[in-house]
């Protein structure tokens, strides 16, 4: 298993390294997982936390590239 999706312990200090693409390809297999059912619960909810971890970081990069067009319009609006 690769270090990206070697870790379901829902860490937060790795994700936050993720890029936006391997975010979400990862919270796609999660959520995949979960919905399969995982065999205990103790893994469902280390999956589940993962999720949460996965999903705060591709939406820290989604309002990340949102301020940057706005800052970016902003800027070509004061040029006009």
């Amino acid at each position: 298993m690769d270090t990206m999706t070697s870790s379901t312990d829902g860490s937060a200090a790795d994700v936050a390294t993720l890029s936006f693409e391997q975010a979400r390809d990862e919270l796609v297999r999660v959520v995949s997982e979960l919905e399969q059912g995982a065999p205990t619960l103790e893994e469902s909810l280390a999956l589940w936390t993962r999720g949460e971890h996965l999903a705060a970081r591709c939406e820290e990069w989604l309002l990340g590239a949102k301020r940057r067009l706005d800052e970016a319009r902003a800027a070509r609006a004061s040029d006009d």
